[in-house]
């Protein structure tokens, strides 16, 4: 049977602040226990607090650039600017969106940064992690040293989609699993060889999780039990990471 398990924090997460032991303390506060090959689902949210990744906008300098793009586009030229900063690209610019390549390859909102549920003061807004695999390896390395138990962690974030209404959640780190499952090579129920099915899990995983997240509820953490999925130990684990997902420019047909 497939759980996923809400786990509710109650505290806004600071700067510097111990995030495994955060977690570990409200899974126990909910009355619960890690398991063998759980799946933990964290929200980049918390992650990137916890990094010191918030900035204030009144820190910011905008760039010529950004204040003729700012007055064309109506919008904030201290947000344009931290865009521009967070960005290899800009996709597609209109009056209400600025799509973005980030520095990590997604292809987002803005570069993934973030103005609601980050402060009561509106001039902070939050930032993507610098390098997402990396803090779901940390968090996963810490877990096991507290409780000895082997977990993967998926760190998630909301994005929109290509032709399609409303947002979903989708993995932006991960570590402990492979993100992709390859049906490459074997046969459906007819015999027929697959030769492209290639299923992103950890999407899959992150928009199922964020069913009992929400966005307003401060369940920044899901436990998702009874997935079968192989393992991946430390030392194969930075060979395997998000950019496995990640499609590049000249194979993705709407970026031509």
């Amino acid at each position: 049977m497939l759980s996923i398990i809400p786990v509710a924090v109650s505290e806004d997460i600071r700067s510097g602040q111990n995030l495994t032991e955060t977690i570990i303390g409200s899974i126990r506060l909910c009355g619960l226990a890690i398991e063998e090959y759980d799946i933990l689902v964290i929200a980049q949210k918390i992650i990137s607090k916890s990094e010191t990744r918030i900035v204030d906008m009144q820190s910011i300098l905008p760039s010529d650039k950004a204040v003729e793009l700012a007055r064309v586009h109506d919008k904030d030229p201290r947000l344009i600017q931290l865009v521009l900063n967070e960005s290899k690209s800009i996709v597609r610019l209109t009056k209400r969106h600025i799509i973005a390549k980030t520095k990590h390859g997604f292809i987002c909102a803005n570069a993934g940064i973030d103005q609601s549920n980050v402060s009561k003061d509106p001039k902070y807004v939050l930032l993507l992690p610098e390098n997402p695999d990396e803090s779901a390896r940390k968090l996963r390395k810490d877990i096991f040293e507290t409780t000895k138990k082997n977990v993967s962690v998926i760190v998630s974030d909301t994005f929109g989609r290509p032709f399609r209404n409303g947002q979903t959640n989708v993995a932006i780190g991960i570590s402990g699993m492979n993100p992709l499952k390859s049906y490459i090579g074997t046969a459906d129920q007819h015999g027929r060889e697959l030769k492209v099915t290639e299923i992103a899990i950890a999407d899959e995983i992150a928009s199922a999780a964020e069913l009992v997240m929400g966005k307003t509820l401060q369940i920044p953490v899901a436990i998702v039990r009874g997935y079968k999925y192989e393992f991946i130990h430390s030392d194969l684990e930075k060979k395997i990471g998000i950019s496995i997902l990640i499609r590049s420019e000249k194979d993705d047909l709407f970026m031509k």
